[in-house]
């Protein structure tokens, strides 16, 4: 994989890990792949998940000191997924493809 994929997805990944991290160390209901009102502690485990998987893509694909480009990729890969996700929640029946309801 490309570093500049690499680090896009690893972006993405860490940043999906925000919301989701943050709702269930509050103690709040919040959407996961596994269900549309998932429980805190799932999200907590989601977003640990999400912490992983960035942080392994990062591990595995970007070599050496990071380049100007390397972290602007991260952040346009975080930047799309907030900015998605931000699109998505607006809709107060936003469901994943898998879910029913």
């Amino acid at each position: 994989m490309d570093q500049l994929a690499a680090a896009f997805f690893a972006g993405a990944f860490l940043f999906n890990a925000i919301p989701h991290l943050v709702r269930g160390i509050c103690g709040k209901r919040h959407m996961t792949p596994f269900n549309v009102s998932s429980g805190p502690a799932t999200n907590v485990v989601w977003a640990w998940i999400n912490l992983a998987a960035g942080g392994v893509i990062w591990k595995s694909f970007v070599h050496g000191t990071p380049t100007l480009s390397i972290w602007v990729a991260m952040g346009i890969g975080g930047f799309i997924t907030s900015l998605g996700l931000a699109i998505f929640w607006t809709n107060p029946k936003a469901r994943l493809p898998w879910h029913k309801g």
